[in-house]
């Protein structure tokens, strides 16, 4: 637990590239939040209290949503969070949140940020002093935009004029573990990072294209 704050994290490792879920505790009430659905129940399941109050969903790949059917079936009163558009909006516990919504958790306040780009409905959450960037952001890079409805322009507006004007010693928790740590404070990440870089969007396509063409697989 962060003695700074009034909750602990526990991170959970699997799915199919590496993914994480995310179990966050309110100290106070006891009260259990998830982020994302991408690892199997059965290694949560020994950390969870009674019963999940939401999970929060970073965006509508497969890889973090591949559980939610596991979930809802073990928690049928856990709300599902998300965006408004989003691939799994049908479900019927499904709460639409929009850019800028304040989300309460027990005791706990998390802040919306709509980040599209590596995909339409990315949304990363903060809880001061954490962001669970999704595939937005990774320790030591952005996220990609090789996939359907993902936007190189609209990636590099969510990282640099909404990730980037946060204070830089929020922690960085993203949705797979691709780098030499699984979390990194936003200040560290942005000086490892040549993507976090770029001095405007022509710049930052140019050092997309670069890492594309040498990224290394399960990178």
């Amino acid at each position: 637990m962060n003695p700074n704050t009034d909750y602990s994290i526990r991170s959970f490792i699997g799915g199919y590239d590496n993914n994480l879920t995310y179990l966050i505790n309110c100290s106070r009430t006891g009260a259990q939040v998830l982020i994302d659905a991408a690892v199997e129940l059965s290694q949560l399941s020994p950390y969870i209290n009674h019963e999940p109050l939401a999970v929060m969903i970073t965006h509508g790949h497969q890889d973090h949503i591949a559980f939610l059917d596991q979930y809802i079936r073990h928690y049928p009163n856990m709300v599902i969070i998300g965006h408004s558009e989003s691939s799994i909006n049908h479900y019927q516990r499904y709460k639409n949140i929009r850019d800028g919504e304040v989300i309460k958790v027990g005791e706990l306040t998390f802040l919306v940020i709509y980040t599209p780009g590596h995909y339409y409905d990315s949304i990363c959450y903060m809880i001061d002093p954490v962001l669970f960037t999704g595939d937005t952001m990774f320790v030591g890079r952005t996220g990609r935009v090789k996939s359907d409805k993902s936007d190189i322009k609209n990636l590099y507006d969510s990282v640099y004029n909404k990730i980037l004007t946060l204070p830089h010693n929020i922690r960085i928790y993203p949705g797979h573990d691709y780098g030499e740590s699984s979390t990194i404070l936003l200040k560290e990440n942005i000086k490892m990072s040549p993507l976090l870089q770029a001095k405007n969007l022509m710049d930052f396509k140019e050092r997309m294209k670069n890492y594309e063409e040498n990224r290394k697989p399960g990178s």
